[in-house]
């Protein structure tokens, strides 16, 4: 019994091992340009934004993980702007339509908040949760890991689900899609599969060419390995920034 215990613990550890290098290497400029070529109408930088924050995460503790969502709020809503990817085997599994919040903007995201009640969308990485059924249908938590920018996410009820003003006849109708309240909503004939690739400890990446995030947030300007803990600690006291 005792030996079995110990193989077994072997192997989850060996495991573990080879998900943190893994992990690692989805960061190298080679595997986000095999990335990029699944996806050519995703700006490369962007990916690898996505991943260098994916590893800093993996470095400061945050268990590793083979799905990443990125959405570019750079682009229009009425074009797809969301993105899943599978890294350990270098696939991708969605490009979608997704909505942003009803006080970011209209066809084009320009204001972004991490303040409760302000229906904007908020910047940074998250990592994916439980899902729920409510008031928005079958829905993915979504906890914000970038202090200062998302991390009020789970308080302000920031989660994926479908939506029925995300689809091409809205944009047709519209010249965008509706809005939400800050929740990243997709097609409501896409988000139970796409939610159940992304639930229980994947990762999103909402991208913005914001200044202030891009030199501010921890996740993006990873130093020595410390805690997660201390990532979260910020300097910053506004919960809300605009970009003009």
């Amino acid at each position: 019994m005792r030996s079995r215990f110990i193989q077994r613990a072997a192997s989850l550890l060996a495991a573990t091992a080879l998900s943190a290098t893994a992990l690692t290497a989805s960061a190298s400029p080679a595997s986000v340009a095999a990335l990029s070529r699944l996806a050519p109408d995703l700006d490369p930088s962007v990916l690898q934004l996505a991943m260098n924050a994916l590893q800093c995460a993996g470095d400061n503790g945050m268990a590793a993980s083979s799905r990443l969502a990125v959405i570019d709020y750079s682009k229009a809503s009425s074009e797809p702007r969301l993105w899943v990817f599978d890294l350990e085997r270098q696939r991708l599994l969605f490009r979608e339509l997704v909505a942003h919040g009803r006080n970011s903007g209209d066809n084009y995201t320009r204001h972004f908040s991490n303040q409760k009640d302000s229906l904007a969308t908020s910047l940074g990485l998250f990592r994916t949760g439980e899902t729920y059924v409510g008031s928005n249908g079958y829905s993915l938590r979504l906890q914000g890991l970038d202090a200062g920018f998302n991390d009020r996410a789970e308080e302000r009820a920031i989660v994926m689900h479908g939506a029925p003003y995300v689809n091409e006849q809205v944009v047709q109708k519209l010249g965008r899609l509706g809005r939400s309240w800050g929740c990243p909503a997709v097609r409501s004939g896409i988000a139970r599969q796409m939610i159940d690739t992304l639930k229980q400890g994947h990762f999103v990446f909402s991208y913005y060419p914001d200044p202030e995030w891009l030199a501010s947030s921890r996740l993006l300007n990873c130093r020595a390995p410390a805690t997660l803990a201390a990532l979260g600690r910020s300097g910053r006291n506004d919960q809300a920034y605009r970009v003009e």
